[in-house]
């Protein structure tokens, strides 16, 4: 669609990473078939070479490829570009799930999944990736940026996209920024998941909260369990520490 008369909107590429020939087909035909580009590989290396040459906005990523696994080569993509991942694992391990959304995935599904899921979760990366640009976009414009929210012994600096937590810096994913960002908003208000999952991955179904807890967890790893605090059957609230 144009933007405007003499404007035509940028094309969205996928990457699609799946050993199996008849899977990678399967959902390249369907991502086609929304007007994206899409390009697959099979194996680690070809993965990253094609993340290299299409620049992708999205990375569809089996984490089971031979020679690189899925794991590495999100790493290794996501410490060079900036793009959005969606891993597939073949096991609902929590290990496996928690490794991949600490090296940088936003998302996460378990095969087997149905293809109307697949498409309506990176139309939510997308979403939520143009997003994240418009807000990068206006504070680049501020003359001054905004103070640093402090939280008892957490600092949350939303300019530069920072934590500290008891002066130390704190590495987190955009997926895990965005998450306590959403939750410190509102200190100690308990979030339900679904609300969560509408105002971080701007997906509104509740198939998709157990990505929260996943995320949640990843969150806690990095930043103290103390943080988070579960409300069973709710969801979860930021409990700042003195």
């Amino acid at each position: 669609m144009s933007a405007d008369a003499g404007t035509t909107a940028p094309e969205v590429r996928i990457l699609v990473v799946e050993d199996e020939p008849a899977i990678a087909t399967q959902i390249a035909h369907r991502l086609t078939a929304e007007g994206w580009l899409v390009e697959t590989a099979h194996d680690g290396l070809a993965a990253l070479d094609a993340a290299a040459r299409l620049q992708p906005d999205v990375m569809v990523l089996d984490v089971m490829l031979p020679g690189i696994d899925g794991i590495e080569v999100c790493r290794r993509v996501q410490a060079a570009q900036d793009l959005a991942v969606l891993m597939l694992t073949a096991r609902d391990d929590e290990t496996d799930i928690l490794v991949g959304l600490g090296v940088g995935a936003d998302d996460y599904m378990t095969k087997p999944f149905s293809m109307r899921e697949l498409v309506a979760r990176i139309k939510a990366l997308l979403r939520r990736t143009e997003r994240v640009r418009r807000i990068e976009a206006a504070s680049a414009t501020r003359t001054e940026a905004p103070p640093a929210q402090e939280l008892g012994d957490l600092t949350i600096d939303a300019a530069q996209r920072r934590v500290r937590r008891r002066g130390a810096e704190v590495h987190l994913t955009p997926t895990e920024f965005d998450l306590l960002a959403c939750l410190a908003a509102s200190p100690r208000t308990v979030f339900s998941r679904e609300r969560l999952m509408e105002e971080v991955w701007d997906w509104a179904d509740a198939s998709g909260t157990r990505t929260v807890d996943s995320h949640v967890k990843a969150l806690r790893r990095k930043l103290g369990a103390d943080l988070v605090r579960t409300v069973h059957g709710v969801g979860y609230a930021l409990e700042p520490t003195p």
